[in-house]
């Protein structure tokens, strides 16, 4: 399965954004208000009223360093990235394995991604677990560290058993619904790129950028 690992968030910041998430009270609710009518039966986390101000400058802060990630924009191709929720999980809280709705009120959902805000050595369990066609795959970052990966998979969050993990979730409609016509153009486009820095500019080379282009407007929506 492809998927992305990447630093979002430098230390600095991610503790801001920490401290700003812990230190609101009130706006913390059950998780399984926003959950489709499948994953609310395994859900069992807090997340933070979207509606909160903290939730929307802050969500608006992690959309703005992912839409502004030349990574992140290669691999993904964002038309939208949305639907945005901070989530706490604690001693005995997990979410058992479910997959994403296709169809959100923000949008469609062609990758997911969970920003890891909590330290790994800060809580035990709490891995964010992706399965393949052969094993489960578990997945536990650093503070700041995002995973990006296809919606279609089947997932989970392993029960933590000390400690707390603060995370952000979230969603993003491609302009590429296809995995895989979005990995075929992100290796093109990383190829290119690599043939530009290393031997620079060449008509050879622009047949190669235009080839990406077209295929991009001819798979795109």
């Amino acid at each position: 399965m492809e998927y992305l690992t990447h630093t979002l968030l430098q230390p600095s910041k991610t503790r801001i954004l920490v401290e700003q998430l812990l230190a609101e009270k009130s706006s913390w609710q059950d998780g399984r208000k926003t959950a489709g009518n499948q994953a609310a039966k395994v859900k069992n986390n807090l997340q933070l009223d979207k509606q909160s101000k903290i939730a929307i400058e802050n969500s608006e802060l992690v959309k703005n360093h992912m839409q502004n990630d030349q990574l992140i924009k290669n691999y993904c191709l964002p038309k939208r990235i949305h639907g945005l929720v901070f989530s706490r999980t604690s001693n005995g809280q997990g979410y058992g394995m479910h997959v994403d709705n296709a169809y959100m009120k923000s949008g469609r959902s062609d990758l997911s991604f969970t920003l890891f805000l909590s330290e790994p050595n800060n809580y035990k369990g709490g891995e964010l677990c992706l399965q393949t066609m052969q094993e489960n795959k578990e997945i536990k970052l650093a503070a700041g560290q995002i995973v990006i990966y296809p919606s279609t998979s089947l997932h989970s969050v392993n029960t933590v058993t000390q400690g707390e993990r603060l995370v952000c979730v979230g969603w993003i409609q491609s302009y590429i619904a296809s995995n895989e016509d979005r990995s075929i153009l992100f290796s093109l486009n990383a190829g290119a790129k690599g043939l530009l820095a290393t031997h620079g500019h060449s008509p050879k080379l622009d047949l190669i950028f235009q080839a990406y282009n077209n295929l991009l407007r001819r798979l795109g929506d």
